[in-house]
């Protein structure tokens, strides 16, 4: 019987692949956000229990694996944030409350998400200039959801701008100082502190 090319065991080359990539993006996940040891490609190769040929079968190095992983968090926050929303109808605080509480069940799910994508990412120098690029994305997305909420504009791009940039930014820090322990709070308490000022500055 004839093998077909590309397959083992069964199993299609780039199932393979995608397979060992995703092992990958885990480890490096659970290696960046352990404070006890230092982010490097061996470390993350031996906790994915792979070899570095497969390493770089995904990545061309470890810049790229970290931003592939902040990329990966990035996308799920936004996914959930959005859905979360649209599953809570059309009234505007109920969809405000109901994105920021995904968000932050999310890194209660996981606070290595919030530990490497908010705390770490910002630490790094060749991590920082994808990191504004996020959370300029999500500055945007904060703009755009006001014209969902309220439909009629009531600023210019300008002004929808500067309070987008505020709320997010202001959001990382609270995230941030939350997760660094450093401000004692319940997840509850984030996600009605959040909620009350985006609300409060675009309504």
């Amino acid at each position: 019987m004839a093998v077909q090319a590309g397959v083992y065991r069964g199993v299609p080359a780039a199932e393979r692949v995608a397979e060992r990539r995703a092992r990958l993006l885990e480890a490096t996940l659970a290696v960046w956000a352990d404070p006890t040891v230092s982010t490097t490609m061996t470390r993350i190769c031996a906790e994915a229990g792979l070899s570095e040929r497969y390493f770089y079968e995904s990545f061309r190095n470890l810049d790229e694996a970290l931003t592939a992983v902040l990329d990966a968090i990035a996308a799920e926050i936004d996914e959930r944030a959005t859905a979360a929303a649209d599953a809570a109808g059309d009234d505007p605080a109920g969809r405000v409350l109901a994105s920021v509480r995904a968000f932050v069940e999310l890194l209660v799910e996981d606070p290595r998400k919030g530990q490497v994508a908010i705390i770490e990412a910002g630490a790094m120098p060749a991590l920082r200039h994808r990191r504004t690029e996020l959370l300029h994305h999500f500055a945007q997305r904060a703009t755009e959801e006001t014209r969902i909420l309220w439909g009629e504009r009531r600023g210019s791009d300008h002004e929808d701008e500067i309070g987008g940039i505020l709320f997010i930014g202001g959001m990382a820090e609270l995230i941030t100082r939350w997760l660094s322990g450093t401000l004692d709070a319940t997840p509850d308490e984030i996600v009605d502190a959040a909620s009350r000022s985006f609300l409060g500055f675009y309504r």
